[in-house]
């Protein structure tokens, strides 16, 4: 099995940190986006899967994980997180590529498909995060930075939404490490939500542009309902529901969401 290695690379804002595994293939790499305010840890027990017959990266966005914050709350963009995942594969020398993209991921997989269309091959998206402007407008009132003080209010609320939105086989030793993955964005935490929020006018503009082939995982979790207008966004497209998921999913049950993605990846385009 492939072992997980951690790496760092300089970017735009300071160091950038990454996670491999697997070896360099004629097969594309596959580059794993996270949802926030999590961190590559979230794709460390499916890269092994992943990456029997290929390169697998999962990298830090600028300001969470280990990878450090803009200085600005105005430079964490989509556009700057995608610009931060072409450094690392130019870093390791990537010149082709898969990108598998986790909510606020998948608008970043989107954003990167197109900044470089001849680089990047095939996308999956989990979930598409599809808003209306009034939606967003309620996004970043429901998810303004909570209070910290000595009542816990934070980790109270950030806890008792991680439980609310748990998944079919997520344990509570899976809840305590999301939670942790959330803590370590600090005060900037919720940065790339409004980042997330604010780009989702342009996700739906690039996604029926993109030339590539796209995947479209549509979990039982809190973005569903959001998925399901991407119907009307369809070019070469496919929507598969997964009802059976939601959220730590990718935890626990990591040999058969790999069989889902690695089925996608390796279809030729004319089957």
């Amino acid at each position: 099995m492939p072992v997980v290695r951690r790496h760092f690379t300089q970017g735009d804002f300071g160091q950038i940190h990454f996670r491999t595994a697997g070896e360099p293939s004629g097969i594309p790499a596959l580059i794993c986006l996270h949802m926030v305010a999590k961190s590559s840890r979230s794709f460390h027990q499916i890269m092994p899967l992943l990456a029997k017959e290929r390169l697998v990266v999962a990298v830090d966005y600028p300001g969470y994980g280990e990878s450090c914050a803009p200085p600005s709350p105005s430079l964490a963009t989509i556009k700057n997180y995608a610009q931060a995942m072409l450094q690392v594969m130019q870093a390791i020398d990537i010149k082709s590529a898969d990108v598998f993209g986790y909510h606020t991921g998948s608008i970043v997989a989107v954003e990167l498909a197109t900044q470089a269309p001849t680089t990047i091959r095939k996308v999956i998206n989990i979930s598409a995060p599809i808003f209306t402007p009034t939606e967003v407008a309620d996004f970043h009132e429901q998810y303004a930075t909570l209070p910290l003080n000595e009542e816990g209010t934070r980790f109270r609320t950030m806890w008792e939404r991680i439980i609310f939105h748990r998944g079919q086989g997520m344990t509570l030793e899976m809840c305590a490490q999301s939670l942790a993955e959330t803590l370590r964005g600090g005060e900037k935490y919720e940065w790339g939500h409004f980042a997330a929020f604010d780009a989702s006018a342009t996700y739906q503009q690039q996604l029926p542009m993109l030339t590539q082939a796209i995947m479209v995982m549509n979990l039982h979790d809190d973005l569903q309902k959001y998925t399901l207008r991407v119907d009307n966004l369809m070019n070469k497209n496919v929507r598969v529901d997964y009802p059976q998921w939601g959220a730590g999913f990718l935890d626990a049950h990591p040999d058969a969401v790999a069989k889902e993605i690695l089925s996608f990846l390796n279809k030729h385009e004319d089957e």
